[in-house]
């Protein structure tokens, strides 16, 4: 069953076409992984889905809520599309000026009105499972970036999205930590989340998604299973991918 649907996506920016016609479909319980250089459009085709971009053509379907081209959807069609996904940047953006605790449950108090008590229950949860529930006090500041990766995911789950869109996680962690992360993510799945998640590391991709999804110059050029199209690639794209990440 497809949670995720986009259907020949194009967005320009000016004279700039950044994505060329995407079609990509998701099943519950993936989790994709979203490659490619950088330039590509993969962070566009994120906030696409997340409502955060508009675009000019094609359709995107998250659970049954369709975005169409044009100017900001409706703010009903937004409110819905919140209770299906969430999404967790690579540069976190927690609010400095509040607890973890407090960024996990302000979504659920003051978007789905949820009391105080049932809002942090669900965060204490959330930040146990991600195994951070000891930094409920600290401040985002005070937290290291692997925690504060952790936390952001928790906040973007508290309202329960059965999709999750995470852009880059892996990029300041340490290879111990992406391992870590890597378990979670695949926890999450496991209990029935289903993940989007874009990356450069295809060490990354190999142990922990089950496909891979390869984007270059604003169109979907291969796919599949992330061992076969990582170690036998058959488009120059992948390649090239392949190349500058043994570089770095």
């Amino acid at each position: 069953m497809s949670i995720l649907s986009i259907t020949n996506l194009r967005l320009r920016r000016g004279d700039r076409e950044i994505l060329r016609g995407v079609n990509a479909s998701v099943a519950a319980g993936e989790l994709v992984a979203l490659m490619g250089l950088s330039g590509g459009g993969k962070t566009t085709v994120l906030r696409c889905v997340a409502a955060l971009e508009t675009f000019e053509d094609g359709a995107i379907d998250v659970g049954g809520v369709v975005l169409r081209p044009g100017p900001q959807p409706p703010r009903a069609t937004i409110r819905e599309l919140r209770t299906r996904v969430g999404m967790v940047f690579q540069l976190h953006y927690l609010f400095e000026h509040l607890s973890v605790l407090d960024n996990v449950t302000l979504a659920p108090t003051q978007v789905a009105h949820l009391p105080r008590a049932e809002a942090e229950q669900r965060a204490l949860e959330l930040l146990e499972t991600l195994g951070v529930a000891h930094r409920r006090n600290a401040l985002p500041r005070e937290l290291s970036g692997g925690e504060a990766q952790r936390v952001a995911i928790a906040r973007a789950m508290a309202m329960e999205p059965p999709l999750l869109l995470m852009d880059e996680p892996t990029a300041s962690l340490d290879p111990a930590r992406r391992g870590e992360l890597g378990e979670t993510l695949v926890q999450l799945t496991g209990a029935g989340r289903t993940l989007v998640v874009t990356t450069h590391d295809d060490d990354f991709a190999r142990d922990f998604a089950t496909r891979v999804v390869i984007l270059a110059e604003g169109e979907v050029v291969e796919e599949g299973d992330p061992r076969q199209v990582l170690t036998n690639p058959q488009h120059e794209a992948t390649k090239r991918l392949l190349q500058s990440a043994r570089v770095r």
